[in-house]
């Protein structure tokens, strides 16, 4: 076993894989302590197996990059507002399962058509491999904002690069969307909303950094020009 695949299965590093990324998702069953939600079910074992297929294949193309998100929070060059953003989103994540899991408990919402609910379905799973394609694709996807200049940082601008300048954002705001109507709760949007207004004021942050700070980045903006959502922003 390599010095950078220890790095990445140490018993550290594989509880906090299991607490911030297989737990999470279980959330709104643990909540309404109902274990024969399906719309949960599918939730949790389609992103479950959306992320482990993703590292798998970012593992495989870049070995270093797995090394380098298992120790995102010991990075010392993080940019100073991402220390406060970066545990936000988070905490918000966790937020929007609380949220739906209380719904569901107190029966507060209505919920949502099975038509409106699988479209929903949908743009999560759309949104969440965009992101994940971000991941495959880009050698600096780290955890944090920071020029990683031990790594020769580079800008990349292919795969899902050629269609947004924050592909992984971007990906993440259609899931975040996507996950209250799934679970069929209303009261989801309020922290979702605001995890995405966080999200949007990241990329802000993390696209003026990388503007200022990383060769080639400027003229990326000019083949790429959008952050988020193409023809708006």
């Amino acid at each position: 076993m390599s010095a950078q695949t220890k790095a990445i299965f140490t018993p550290r590093a594989i509880v906090l894989l299991v607490l911030l990324v297989f737990v999470p998702p279980l959330i709104p069953m643990i909540i309404s302590g109902q274990w024969d939600w399906w719309e949960a079910w599918v939730y949790a074992i389609g992103s479950g197996l959306i992320f482990i297929v993703s590292r798998i294949l970012a593992g495989r193309r870049h070995p270093d990059l797995l090394s380098e998100r298992a120790r995102y929070m010991e990075a010392k060059d993080t940019k100073s507002w991402d220390k406060i953003l970066a545990p936000l989103v988070g905490v918000g994540s966790i937020l929007v399962y609380v949220a739906a899991g209380l719904d569901r408990y107190y029966g507060g919402s209505p919920g949502f058509s099975l038509g409106v609910k699988l479209i929903a379905l949908a743009v999560l799973l759309f949104g969440y491999i965009f992101s994940s394609a971000a991941v495959v694709e880009n050698r600096f996807f780290a955890g944090t904002v920071r020029i990683q200049t031990e790594r020769g940082h580079q800008v990349v601008s292919s795969g899902p690069y050629r269609f947004v300048r924050h592909p992984g954002y971007a990906g993440a705001v259609w899931g975040y969307l996507g996950v209250p109507i799934w679970l069929d709760s209303s009261w989801a949007f309020v922290p979702a909303l605001l995890l995405i207004g966080v999200l949007i004021l990241r990329t802000a942050l993390e696209d003026k950094t990388l503007q200022d700070e990383l060769p080639g980045y400027k003229e990326f903006t000019r083949e790429t020009r959008y952050r988020l959502i193409p023809g708006i922003w």
